[in-house]
């Protein structure tokens, strides 16, 4: 599976992203988004369930993020970010797992494919 993230850049604080990930194959377990500031390590932000019907969110963003799928080709997921502040620059990296699970995957080792990643600056 190949994952193609987009959609990162420079913004405000206060502003809004939308990111995308783009996957090659159309059925899969999970997507989920990470992110890794500068000096920090790579962190769960959000996933989603390939049905759409179940997912999470870091509770440091939840009430500024939300995630979401299309619904006709299911083959992208997006991360909306809202209301975004400095600490929310990082590189944001998506992720497949390609594998059936309990509960929904938040651990880098849960997942099987990675995105090249995309960049987000948000400036004070």
């Amino acid at each position: 599976v190949q994952l193609q993230a987009s959609g990162g850049g420079l913004v405000q604080a206060g502003g809004s992203l939308r990111l995308s990930c783009a996957a090659s194959a159309r059925i899969w377990y999970a997507m989920g988004w990470f992110r890794q500031a500068p000096g920090k390590e790579r962190e769960f932000v959000a996933v989603l369930s390939w049905r759409g019907d179940k997912k999470r969110i870091v509770d440091s963003v939840k009430d500024r993020f939300s995630i979401s799928r299309d619904n006709v080709q299911k083959t992208t997921v997006y991360l909306q970010m809202n209301s975004l502040k400095p600490e929310d620059t990082a590189v944001y990296y998506c992720a497949v797992r390609n594998r059936n699970y309990n509960d929904l995957p938040t651990a880098r080792l849960e997942y099987d494919y990675w995105g090249q990643g995309t960049l987000v600056t948000v400036s004070s």
